[in-house]
């Protein structure tokens, strides 16, 4: 499995500049909140997906005053070598290496450095709207598999044409019929793929609920989606006539959703906060053992104030749910080092710490 041995961050949000060592087994950092732990764990991610793990314009992982980043790491590999990755970020501009080569295209990188990231901000999975759940759907299944990476790559480009189009009242609804034409087979791609990714992650989250919650519930993942009963020509033309009206695509897959229940009732209203916290962390380390399984290997685990709201007894359960597992090497932060040592020690006694100030890291014994 690749292996972060080394990371450099430089104008990655408060990260002026920064070398890191790390372990290759479970690496802690703590530090107050806004001093910079998320930053880090972000430009990890940033490398492997070459994006943030969070829904926001590039300008705003921007250092104050600059006017772009770079985040440079090496790892590891399969193979026993090491290979170097780095991504420079401008404004407009996005440049990714590997070993002094230059990628072709980014989508190509997507897989080479799995990662799952578990943070405060998946609450937005169970409040929020479906895209929030697609971004999941996407973030997994585009590691796992380049057809569906491509599928849905083509399937955005298709879409903003084809509501460019919707919007000039005018338009020829011939060139609808060519446009829909080519989007059919990537929806039809992206719709087998999620309904396998509902289907695989059902019995996984189920068990990891149960081990972390200790029981009593029982929470469940049904995938929602307008291919269910017909193709996406079929859908369109039904709903050809509202689409002139509203003048954008009101149909496709660009509308899936994944709907979470626990007892049968939807999980947003019927759990209560520590619940959903717990139905997170759960959903998330099925990602990752799905991930593992397709791999073969464990891919890398970003633990962002994963304790935060949970309860001294689901602590337990999570850590030695994480110590029972064949997992790979481990990020974890969390704002009180004492709770964080006590904890990781008396799972490994190879493990890494750092305390961040600042955007600055250091590492401690």
């Amino acid at each position: 499995m690749p292996i972060l041995k080394k990371i450099v961050v430089r104008d990655f949000r408060n990260i002026e500049f920064q070398e890191l060592a790390f372990s290759p087994n479970v690496n802690c950092i703590s530090g107050n909140n806004g001093e910079g732990k998320t930053n880090l764990l972000d430009a990890i991610y940033y490398l492997s997906m070459t994006k943030s793990a969070f829904p926001a314009p590039d300008k705003y992982n921007f250092r104050y005053g600059t006017d772009g980043f770079t985040i440079g790491g090496t790892y590891s590999m399969e193979s026993g070598l090491e290979s170097r990755f780095s991504i420079q970020v401008k404004e407009g501009e996005k440049k990714l290496i590997r070993d002094e080569k230059p990628y072709t295209r980014l989508g190509e990188h997507i897989g080479v450095l799995p990662v799952v990231m578990v943070s405060p901000g998946d609450t937005a999975l169970v409040s929020d709207s479906g895209e929030e759940r697609r971004r999941l759907s996407n973030a997994v299944l585009s590691q796992m598999n380049q057809e569906y990476l491509a599928a849905v790559q083509g399937y955005t480009r298709l879409l903003q044409q084809r509501n460019k189009v919707l919007k000039d009242m005018g338009a020829d609804a011939s060139l609808l019929d060519a446009i829909d034409a080519r989007m059919a087979p990537m929806a039809a791609t992206i719709y087998a793929c999620r309904k396998q990714f509902a289907q695989d992650l059902q019995p996984v989250v189920a068990e990891y609920y149960r081990l972390i919650s200790g029981g009593g519930e029982s929470v469940a993942i049904e995938y929602k989606s307008d291919l269910e009963k017909a193709s996406l020509i079929d859908v369109f033309a039904v709903h050809r006539e509202r689409d002139f009206i509203l003048r954008y695509t009101s149909s496709g897959v660009q509308r899936d959703d994944f709907l979470f229940t626990m007892d049968g009732h939807p999980i947003r209203r019927a759990g209560s906060q520590g619940q959903q916290k717990s139905f997170l962390v759960a959903l998330k380390f099925a990602q990752y053992e799905i991930m593992k399984r397709a791999y073969g290997f464990a891919p890398m685990l970003l633990l962002d104030d994963v304790f935060d709201k949970l309860d001294l007894g689901r602590i337990s359960n999570l850590i030695s749910m994480v110590a029972g597992a064949d997992f790979g090497q481990i990020f974890i932060t969390d704002t009180d080092r004492q709770r964080l040592s006590g904890i990781v020690d008396r799972i490994t006694e190879d493990r890494a710490y750092f305390v961040t100030e600042k955007g600055s890291f250091t590492r401690v014994e």
